[in-house]
């Protein structure tokens, strides 16, 4: 279970957006948040949400909640010197939640070029498990290293009304709302207890081999087990034999390309964004495969 560090630092420097090559030093163990958080600001808007392309396919400038989701994840990863952002984020939030507590799929677009037909073609008054879940799981992760988080109205909120939906969920769901789900009920179980018992509620859901297809994207992408439990020493790990981790961690490192970074096989945009996905998935490949030689306090 080994990757080659060089090639994959290489494939960043050559490649991936600014913002994905100064996540990657720290989560090394070199460089400094500063940078991380300056290249995040590029993205965002005076309203305090995030838009610009932060999420690749969806390249509108407005800001948007999948852009929040990969705004916590940046604030999970490099807490220090984040400052007001991450509050203000949530300010953001709490204007655009439906009276449920659920974030919509995607807010209206004002330009469509470069952008994928499911966020285009989102309803903006209907409330998704599957984006309020992603975007409220990478808060309580950021909420770990920032107790302003923890308190703020809209990720209770946000979270109260993901508990609420998964609890009275009828029917298997979809792989990536699965995914997202159970990510959030891993990160909630630490402040909710109740989330422990809709993890193992929800986790029968998740076949034995940790892998499911995903309706509607491509012939050959799919969720693996690391797309559902991708850190040690978490709750949502519980779900998975060792065995099958085992083997998908020997998976993400095989999948690291001669050129260095990790390819995507999931449906993209344009030319650009499946570039862009490439340099993010190849820092999300080397954090995991991190994490998993190295155990310690998740991020």
């Amino acid at each position: 279970m080994s990757i080659d560090l060089r090639a994959a630092a290489s494939f960043v420097a050559t490649h991936a957006r600014i913002l994905d090559r100064r996540r990657l030093p720290p989560l090394l163990g070199d460089g400094n948040p500063q940078g991380v958080h300056a290249a995040l600001d590029a993205y965002r808007n005076p309203d305090g949400g995030y838009g610009w392309g932060l999420e690749p396919d969806l390249r509108s400038a407005e800001s948007q909640p999948a852009a929040a989701l990969h705004a916590f994840e940046v604030f999970a990863e490099a807490p220090h010197a984040s400052g007001r952002r991450p509050t203000e984020l949530c300010d953001w939030l709490q204007s655009i939640s439906l009276p449920a507590g659920g974030l919509p799929f995607a807010l209206p677009v004002g330009n469509p070029a470069g952008c994928a037909p499911w966020w285009t073609g989102a309803d903006p008054a209907v409330p998704s498990l599957q984006i309020t879940a992603a975007v409220a799981a990478n808060a309580l992760r950021a909420a770990r290293h920032d107790a302003t988080l923890t308190s703020h109205p809209w990720l209770a909120s946000a979270t109260r009304y993901c508990l609420d939906a998964i609890r009275t969920m009828d029917g298997a769901p979809h792989a990536y709302e699965l995914s997202f789900a159970l990510r959030l009920l891993d990160a909630a179980a630490d402040t909710r207890p109740e989330a422990s018992a809709l993890l193992e509620q929800l986790g029968r859901h998740l076949p034995a081999e940790g892998t499911m297809h995903v309706e509607g994207g491509t012939e050959d992408e799919r969720l693996r087990p690391l797309d559902f439990a991708p850190d040690p020493d978490r709750p949502a790990r519980g779900l998975l034999a060792p065995e099958v981790i085992a083997d998908d961690l020997d998976r993400l490192a095989h999948d690291q390309q001669p050129d260095g970074g990790w390819p995507v096989d999931w449906m993209t945009s344009s030319p650009a964004a499946a570039l862009e996905w490439r340099g993010y998935a190849t820092v999300r490949a080397v954090g995991i495969m991190r994490r998993n030689s190295n155990p310690g306090p998740p991020a």
